[in-house]
């Protein structure tokens, strides 16, 4: 059964920095395409990143690009999304996806619908 849990949510004040960690579990992670995305009140859910774990190669959007980084263990079928920097605007809670299928593109990466399966989530808040 595929599965995906996040963690490494929290409270983080402004310009500091967190981690969060999708472990992936059902497949094999070398394979596939992991992407996170997040999800404010009252706001569309934004793609933020994703790394195919078979290149690894990375995509960002541009709100997060030079601050967020995304990486891969592919022995501990693992993904993380490095956040420095941190903005109360990213405040949100961040979900990571897979697509079981190897139909993401360069241009389709941030499109929610190519995602096959979702975690349950994981709060990140950026407060003074």
């Amino acid at each position: 059964q595929v599965q995906l849990v996040e963690s490494g949510g929290g409270l983080v004040q402004p310009g500091g920095s967190l981690t969060l960690s999708c472990a992936a579990s059902g497949f094999t992670l070398d394979y596939y395409y992991i992407g996170w995305f997040r999800q404010a009140p009252g706001k569309e859910r934004e793609g933020v990143s994703c790394i195919s774990s078979s290149d690894g190669s990375t995509y960002y959007s541009d709100s997060v690009k030079g601050r967020f980084t995304i990486s891969r263990d592919n022995a501990k079928n693992t993904v993380y999304l490095q956040m420095n920097s941190l903005k109360p605007e990213d405040t949100a809670v961040y979900y990571c996806a897979i697509d079981v299928y190897g139909s993401i593109t360069d241009s389709s990466w941030s499109d929610w619908k190519e995602y096959d399966y979702w975690g349950q989530g994981t709060q990140v808040t950026v407060s003074s």
